[in-house]
Formats: structure tokens, C-alpha cells, sequence
């Protein structure tokens, strides 16, 4: 499974390893320029073959040394290259130690063991423990670990790695070492190392077996009283998977550290999770009722992870789904249970829609198990993420919730201490429930977004109410398993009981669709019902449907489940804002329906803050043919215009009346309020012509939720006051770089061509960090992703600076790059002129970018082939 420039990965050639690791020892003798790694494994060629040559993934590192059952070997029994170390000739059980040496401090990609602000990190998923030890770097061979940590005691006080630790003390020299074991067998992506200057945060929790672990959240020591937080998500995630999934903490203590250089959100490593500080650090005064949600969420994540990962690993990186997919889904479910199932769903619709859709609609669309690959890093996608969590909940929709623990409880068991496929986790469900799941497979198969058309037909004599229901999907050979939620209702607003005839399997409120076309009945009906689809998002589908706009307007009113309503509205937007006959009619009900939401006292101000928000500009892309982006984002705003000007009073009386709750703290009331809150502040900014509400809500703040809204409200109107606000706010958050990350992004995304200046000013001045990803996206990234006008100028100075920037960022860390490089998915389907300016920085592109992960990115945006 080894890869270089040249090689494409299939599925289709997986072969099982031909040599096991049953045990490794590691010595660090740590260093901020230079390390030394001493690797000790035991080696058991696969039983019943002559020993094969053994092959060891190893980048980037300096042999010192090599022995093979204590014997050091000399030059000609032993072949090193840039990807690896062979030997053509080892006994079937050996053991083998080689001695490397490292550079942390000039390791940019942070992959491997990397320094950062004078400490030093690990990040080894997917293939950077290469880059520490060579190793058989493949998620199929597990092993028992016992780590060595040496280091100068002054710089390096902290030791940490994966699993317990079972021996400390003082060395020569200034010196000191610890020693910890991990008993789990685990995958060489599950390695860690922490080695610093770093406080903590603790507390104990007793698992449901009555165990004591020790818990502890570290971070830089002026960071440290930030972590509190993210230690109570790390109690509550705990408490929670022992509840819902019955999975308890396996080791004597957890460890979770915060980093402030990290090209991820988080990684599970084996009882050391390592965490962007984002995703760690938070305070009332540093982080957003957003960031709140998101530490809680990516926690409980990370954590889940015990399981769902590590305990249960993978095959091979074909299969990342089946972690990750499943882990989100367990995160989605944490986050429902603790907050507003609602909302929750409504967030992951919101965010299925606008990034997950949108990467099935463009060139780098796949199937959520990839037939191929040439760097993996490249599948960490909204599909194999968002989609793949959404085939998890499928499977509970059909199950039930348990019938579905039951399977996930056989699928733990079954393959606890292994590496597992999707194909297993399908069969543990498949036997525990007694159903035939086997076409729900097609789901990992089929790349891009299924359309299921529904088209109804009424006999006003008979009373007879006939629905068809037919599926596209990407392969016609094939139809998908698609439980699809639906109800119906009458002319009161009342739910339709009756049973239907239909030609599937059925239970009230589920359709199971098995073939390419189904048909249902209702009889018995005196005038058309009005059907609601997918309440609970049951599928990850398009639905056609021709609802008028009133029928829209009206499913708002009737509909109890919030997604379902929330679908509705962001229907009637898309209809008010996209070419068509109906725009004229859909806005009017666009403005009745969010109207009479602002209006109710009763309503919860989040779920109606979700409510009022606008389809993202990239969501109506998707479903055009070609994005004619000026005209679209005019459209966009056309219609936000219209919708501020007709409820500027309304508008006005919600900001006042939430003035009070939304001062509250963290707790969930107050942060719906300020949602609300600082949607019509908002809004509020495209009619009133000064701004002084923004102002006084800046000034007025307690939160840097409130703070940061006002803010980014001042610059984005293009408000007078703008300039003292932002001085305001760069003395006060100074020092902290993740909120200068904030201050930074509201520059960048003020939506006018002139924006750019700015942006070249930044990467041109010391705010620029390419090192650091979090840098990169907070200014490079939002500035694509979110800045239209800007970016998107029909002149290209826009794309321009991105692709002045793009090898720099590739040479640095190729990760980040490629990532960025991917924001231009949408690419093939815009107007003629931009689609021509970005296909000659493609070609010019070509010949500058120096990764993998780069190059196969640029290729795929190009439309080729991986094969």
C-alpha cells in the first residue's frame, strides 16, 4: 500500500500484509532541531509462505543505524530509497531495530513529529508516522506500543504519549525520561507524542465499571484557564457514549492537548488526542456561541473515535467512512441529545447542502468509498464526512434506534482489536436485524447526489390520489435503498392517517424505495393532499417536487418537524431568487412566511434565526447549469434587500425586545437570542444609513459573539465607524491569535471588489503566517470560500493573487494547499470569461506545484482520470 508521485492506490488490488508487527518499542531523544529515533519491531511474516522481502515505509529520515536480530547489518543486505527501507532476506519471526534521525524544526507540513511555539507534536494520520520510524505504515497492521521519551527537562517538562504511563525519573545531564505502554494494539496513524512546556486542566471520571480515569486538558501555560470548557465536553462526551452506546474509557488516563499549529480539526490518537487550539481554547471573551458548539462537538468526536477508529480500525484507507462517517454521526447524535435536535439537523442539512452537494455537483465529486486514490490526504472530504455520516443514519432510520444499537454493538464485538470494512459494519446490522441489506451497499458505490422525482396526480370523481416516485442515480443498474420520510395533510393543516397503498415496504411516516419507481395511493379523498418529503433529512437526496410556492408557504405553517419547515423556506428562497416564472410569487410568500415567523412570541429565536438565513450562494449554484456569477449574487441580494425592507420593522422590535436575553451567558437561551439578535442587526444594516445600533451593540457587548457580529455588520455595510471599531477590536485581541483569526476574516469577506486590496495588503504584510493553517484559512480560505464579488471579479485580479500564493503554500505544507486549491470545485460551471481565466492559471499552475496532493487535486479539477 506504499505510494509514490507515480502509483494510483485501487481498492481492487488490496492484498493483505505480508508481514504482521506484534510489538514496538520506540526511544525518542528529543530535539527541536535534530531527534533520534531508535525503533525496536517484532516481525512475523503472514504463516504458510516462505518469508517474502520485507518493505518498510519510511520519508525524510537519516539511517544511524540498522541491526536484524541483534546483528547490525551491512550496506549490501539492506536498499534504502526516498519511500522506504527493504530487506530482500529476514526470517520469518525477526526482530529489527533501526536507528533515524529527525528535524522536527524544519518539518512545515506537520506531518510526522513537528515543532510548534517551542513544543513538539505529533500528527500521524494518514501516512506521516513514515516521516518518524520506517514502519509497515498501513491502517491493517496493528501493534502493542512501548514508548521512551528522553528530553532536556527544562525546555521539555511534559512527556506525553499514547496510553498509560508506567515509569518517570531524572536522567544526566538535566535530563528526564518517561516510559508509557499502551496495551491496545493500534495502527501506526494512532501514534503520538506531546513534548513541552504545557500546563493542565483536570478532573476524574468513574466509568460505568466503576474504574477512575484520570482526565486532563493541556495547553500552553497562559492558555491553560481557557480549557475549561473543552474538560467538560470531555466529561460529558464520556458520560454520554457510556449511556447511549454503552462504550466505556478503556486506559487509567485521557489526555487531550491543544496545539496552536494543526493542519486538522482534532486526531484520536490512542488515549492522546491532539487538538487545533481552536477547537480547545474558549472563553466568553474569545470564542463565539458557535465556537462553544463546535469544541463540545469536535471533542465528543475525537473521543467517540475509542471506538469507532481505534479500537475498531480500519483495513485500509479505502474504508475511511467507516470511521469517520460513523464518528460524525455519533458526534451529530451527541450534540442532538445535549441541545436541539432541531436545529442540529437543520445545521447538518445546512451544511450537507452547501459543501457536500456542492463537491457531488463539480469534478471532484466520489463515491464515499473511492475505487482509487493518489493521496489519500485528498479524501478527507464532505463526502466521505458529512455523506457518509448520513448512510450511518440511514441505517438507524431503518433499524430503529435499537435495532441499530444492537447491530453496532455485534459490529464492535465482533471486530474489537482489528480492521474492519464497510461491508463488515453493513453484515453486523444486516445479522442482528434479520433484513437483507445488502443493496444498501450501493450507497458507498455511487458517487454524486441521487434525485429522487415525485409527481403526484389527483382524480377529483374517484377521490384517488396517486404519487409516483422514481430515483436517478448515478448508475441506472443499480437503484439505491432509500428510506424516505413522508407525511401528508388536508386543508386543515391535519395529518393524513389513512395507510396507503403502496408497492414497498411501508410503515406509517416511511417509505422504503427499492426500485427505480414506486407508486402510492390514497383513496377516499375529497381534494388533493399536501405532502411533506424527508422530514429529518431520512436521505441524503435531492426531491423534485412541484409545489406551488402557497403549498410551501403553507407546509411552514403545518409541518411539526423543524427541518422539514426550514426545507420549505430555503425552497421558497430558492425559487424567489433563481430564473424562473414563479420568482414574483415565491418572494411574496417568502416575505408572508418569515414574516409571521418574527412574529411569534413562542417560536425559538435560533430556529427562526435558521429560518430567516438565505440558501448560500454555492447551494443555488448547484443547481444551475452554468453560474452566471454576477447575475446570481445580485439576485442573492436582491432579495435580501427586499425581504430588510419589508420587515425593517419587525426587524427593529425583535432586536430591542432580545437586548435582554441575549446579554445572558452560554447557556442556550441567551445564545438563540443573540442568533437572532445579530441576524437583524444584519439585515438591519441594508436600510438604516448609519451605524449607530451597530455601534452600541459593539461597545454595549459581553460576548464576543455580540461583538464580533457588530463588527463584521460595520464592515461589511461599509459604515463609517467601521475603521475605529476594527482598531478597537485589534487592541483588545491583540495577543490572541486565534481571535486575530476573527478580526482577519471579517476583513477579508467584506463582500465588494475593492476587498481585495485588503486581502493583498495582509498576505503582503506580518499578519501572513503560511506556516500555520490556521492563518492560511482564516484569510486565504474565507476570502475564496466566502467573498464572491472579490474573488470572483470579472477581471481575475482575484485569481490571481490565489494562484501567486498557491506553490508557496504547496511547498510549505501541501495539505493546506491542496485543500484551497479544491475551493475551486465549481469552477467548470461558471460564465464563460472566469472559466477561461481560471483554465490559464491552470496550465500555468501545472509546472509549479511540487506535492502529491496538490498535483492529483489540480488533475481532478481538470477532469482527469486518477487511473
Amino acid at each position: 500500500m506504499t505510494t509514490d508521485s507515480d502509483t494510483v492506490v485501487r481498492l481492487a488490488d488490496y492484498r493483505a500484509p505480508a508481514w504482521r508487527i506484534t510489538h514496538v518499542a520506540l526511544e525518542f531523544e528529543l530535539g527541536a532541531t535534530s531527534t533520534r529515533v531508535t525503533s525496536t519491531l517484532r516481525l512475523v511474516a503472514q504463516p504458510g509462505q516462505p518469508a517474502p522481502p520485507l518493505r518498510l515505509d519510511g520519508e525524510d529520515l537519516e539511517l544511524l543505524d540498522i541491526a536484524l536480530d541483534g546483528r547490525t547489518l551491512g550496506p549490501g543486505e539492506y536498499t534504502l530509497d526516498a519511500s522506504g527501507l527493504t530487506l530482500t532476506a529476514a526470517p520469518s519471526a525477526c526482530e529489527l531495530r533501526t536507528t533515524a534521525r529527525i528535524h522536527p524544526q524544519r518539518n512545515t507540513r506537520l506531518e510526522g513529529l513537528y515543532l510548534s511555539r517551542g513544543a513538539l507534536f505529533t500528527q500521524c494520520e494518514a501516512e506521516g508516522f513514515r516521516r518518524i520510524t520506517w514502519f509497515i505504515d498501513r491502517p491493517d497492521v496493528s501493534a502493542v506500543y512501548d514508548v521512551t521519551l528522553i528530553a532536556d527537562r527544562a525546555r521539555f517538562p511534559v512527556l506525553l504519549s499514547n496510553g498509560d504511563r508506567v515509569a518517570a525519573g531524572e536522567l544526566d545531564g538535566g535530563r528526564h525520561f518517561a516510559r508509557w505502554h499502551d496495551p491496545h494494539p493500534k495502527p501506526s496513524y494512532l501514534f503520538a507524542l506531546v513534548a513541552g512546556d504545557l500546563a493542565r486542566l483536570s478532573a476524574p471520571f468513574t466509568t460505568m465499571q466503576g474504574r477512575t480515569v484520570e482526565v486532563n486538558v493541556w495547553a500552553d501555560r497562559a492558555d491553560v484557564a481557557r480549557c475549561e470548557y473543552a474538560l467538560g465536553a470531555v466529561l460529558r462526551a464520556m458520560q454520554w457514549d457510556e449511556r447511549r452506546f454503552g462504550r466505556a474509557y478503556d486506559l487509567a488516563v485521557f489526555n487531550v492537548v491543544a496545539a496552536q499549529d494543526f493542519t486538522m480539526g482534532a486526531m484520536e490518537n490512542k488515549g492522546l488526542n491532539i487538538f487545533n487550539a481552536r477547537y480547545i481554547l474558549a472563553d466568553a471573551d474569545t470564542a463565539t456561541d458557535d465556537d462553544f458548539i463546535a469544541i463540545e462537538s469536535v471533542i465528543g468526536h475525537e473521543y467517540f473515535h475509542n471506538w469507532s477508529g481505534n479500537r475498531v480500525t480500519l483495513r485500509d484507507w479505502f474504508q475511511l467512512s467507516l470511521k469517520e462517517g460513523l464518528t460524525v454521526f455519533r458526534d451529530q447524535e451527541f450534540t442532538a441529545d445535549l441541545h436541539s435536535r432541531g436545529l442540529k439537523r437543520i445545521e447538518d442539512a445546512r451544511l450537507l447542502r452547501s459543501r457536500q452537494f456542492v463537491e457531488d455537483a463539480g469534478p471532484l465529486s466520489h463515491p464515499v468509498r473511492p475505487p482509487s486514490y493518489r493521496e489519500i490526504n485528498n479524501f478527507y472530504t464532505a463526502t466521505v464526512y458529512e455523506k457518509g455520516a448520513e448512510l450511518v443514519r440511514m441505517l438507524h432510520t431503518l433499524l430503529g434506534e435499537t435495532g441499530f444499537r444492537r447491530g453496532l454493538d455485534l459490529y464492535f464485538e465482533r471486530h474489537d482489536g482489528g480492521a474492519a470494512t464497510v461491508e463488515d459494519l453493513v453484515a453486523a446490522m444486516d445479522e442482528s436485524s434479520g433484513r437483507d441489506l445488502t443493496q444498501f451497499l450501493h450507497w458507498w458505490e455511487q458517487p454524486g447526489t441521487p434525485r429522487i422525482e415525485a409527481q403526484a396526480r389527483f382524480d377529483a370523481v374517484s377521490g384517488e390520489y396517486t404519487l409516483t416516485l422514481r430515483q436517478h442515480g448515478s448508475d441506472p443498474d443499480h437503484p439505491l435503498h432509500i428510506p424516505l420520510a413522508l407525511a401528508f395533510y388536508d386543508a386543515n393543516g391535519r395529518r393524513i392517517d389513512t395507510h396507503p397503498e403502496v408497492d414497498a415496504d411501508y410503515r406509517p411516516g416511511l417509505i422504503e424505495l427499492r426500485q427505480r419507481e414506486h407508486t402510492l395511493r390514497l383513496r377516499g379523498l375529497t381534494q388533493p393532499p399536501l405532502p411533506a418529503f424527508l422530514q429529518g433529512l431520512s436521505a441524503p437526496v435531492r426531491l423534485d417536487f412541484d409545489y406551488a410556492p402557497e403549498q410551501l408557504a403553507r407546509l411552514v405553517q403545518v409541518e411539526t418537524d423543524p427541518l422539514t419547515r426550514w426545507q420549505a423556506l430555503q425552497q421558497l428562497a430558492r425559487t424567489a431568487i433563481l430564473p424562473g416564472a414563479q420568482r414574483r410569487v415565491a418572494l411574496d410568500a417568502l416575505l408572508r412566511a418569515q414574516s409571521i415567523l418574527l412574529d411569534d412570541p413562542r417560536a425559538d429565536a435560533a430556529f427562526v434565526a435558521a429560518c430567516l438565513a438565505l440558501p448560500d450562494f454555492w447551494d443555488l449554484g448547484a443547481q444551475l447549469e452554468r453560474i452566471d456569477v454576477d447575475a446570481l449574487w445580485a439576485a442573492r441580494e436582491a432579495t435580501l434587500d427586499a425581504l430588510a425592507i419589508d420587515q425593517t420593522e419587525r426587524l427593529r422590535e425583535r432586536h430591542l425586545q432580545l437586548t435582554a436575553r441575549a446579554a445572558g451567558g452560554l447557556e442556550g437561551d441567551s445564545a438563540s437570542a443573540r442568533r437572532l439578535r445579530n441576524l437583524c442587526l444584519a439585515r438591519l444594516a441594508r436600510v438604516e444609513r448609519e451605524g449607530e445600533r451597530a455601534v452600541a451593540q459593539y461597545h454595549g457587548a459581553n460576548t464576543l459573539t455580540d461583538r464580533l457580529a457588530a463588527l463584521q455588520t460595520l464592515l461589511h455595510a461599509g459604515f463609517a465607524q467601521a475603521d475605529e471599531v476594527l482598531q478597537d477590536f485589534a487592541a483588545r485581541h491583540r495577543g490572541d491569535a486565534l481571535v486575530v483569526d476573527r478580526w482577519l476574516g471579517a476583513l477579508v469577506t467584506a463582500p465588494r471588489a475593492g476587498t481585495l486590496d485588503t486581502v493583498a495588503t495582509i498576505v503582503r504584510g506580518p499578519f501572513w503566517q503560511p506556516t500555520n493553517p490556521n492563518r492560511v484559512r482564516a484569510v486565504l480560505g474565507s476570502f475564496v470560500r466566502s467573498n464572491v464579488p472579490a474573488f470572483h471579479r470579472a477581471d481575475g485580479a482575484g485569481y490571481a493573487l490565489f494562484f501567486e500564493l498557491l506553490p508557496a503554500l504547496d511547498s510549505i505544507n501541501p495539505q493546506v494547499a491542496s485543500r484551497h486549491l479544491a475551493l475551486l470545485e465549481n469552477w467548470r460551471r461558471l460564465d464563460d470569461g472566469r472559466r477561461r481565466l481560471l483554465d490559464a492559471h491552470f496550465d500555468a499552475l501545472q509546472t509549479r506545484l511540487t506535492s502529491r496532493d496538490s498535483r492529483e487535486t489540480l488533475a481532478r479539477l481538470r477532469g482527469a482520470d486518477p487511473d
